[in-house]
């Protein structure tokens, strides 16, 4: 939203800038992911956004059933590895926010969990974070797997593929745990945005 065309009162155009609308719309709804068309064309930024709506989606729906702690607990448990991927310094503090926020207002402890939610979100998920919660999630299969097939899963190759093999092992030793996470489905499959990552 800066690379709009902003003039100054001698009509000079500055450098970058936010147009008014935009600007407005973000000071209004700052929770709400918003992204510039044109950078829409890079996969990892494209499934950053896409990932952040439907995650706000969920929460939305979370929210709107005005149910208690249980729910947020839940929600946050299953977004683990998800949040994971894009900060495990506010994946830590959301969690302690869920785990010790007993004397705080439900309508606070969400707005504040939402806010370090998005925030945390908006953080890149880069290969070196994806790799730590493969390897978390590796850990549930010890058992299970062969020395080939662990190595396979950390071969360098779009995320997709490792994200599918955990997948399929989830499937296959019935991982209740993992089952759960959001992670291995942060979106619609039919988008095919980790193809691209």
């Amino acid at each position: 939203m800066e690379r709009v065309k902003v003039y100054d009162d001698k009509g000079m155009p500055a450098k970058t800038g936010i147009g008014i609308f935009a600007r407005v719309f973000m000071e209004k709804f700052p929770l709400l992911p918003v992204e510039e068309e044109g950078r829409l064309h890079d996969a990892a930024i494209r499934e950053n956004f896409i990932e952040r709506i439907f995650t706000l989606r969920r929460w939305r729906e979370i929210r709107s059933m005005k149910s208690g702690r249980g729910a947020l607990v839940d929600f946050h448990t299953r977004h683990k590895y998800l949040l994971l991927s894009h900060s495990t310094k506010l994946y830590q503090v959301m969690g302690k926010l869920v785990a010790g926020q007993k004397n705080m207002a439900v309508q606070e402890l969400r707005s504040q969990y939402e806010e370090w939610l998005m925030e945390a979100l908006k953080l890149k998920a880069t290969p070196k974070k994806n790799v730590n919660v493969l390897q978390h999630m590796m850990g549930y299969f010890r058992e299970q797997l062969s020395a080939d097939e662990k190595k396979e899963l950390l071969e360098i190759m779009p995320l997709i593929v490792p994200v599918t093999l955990i997948g399929h092992y989830v499937r296959k030793y019935d991982q209740p745990y993992l089952k759960q996470q959001v992670y291995l489905n942060p979106h619609p499959l039919e988008l095919q945005l980790r193809n691209h990552v």
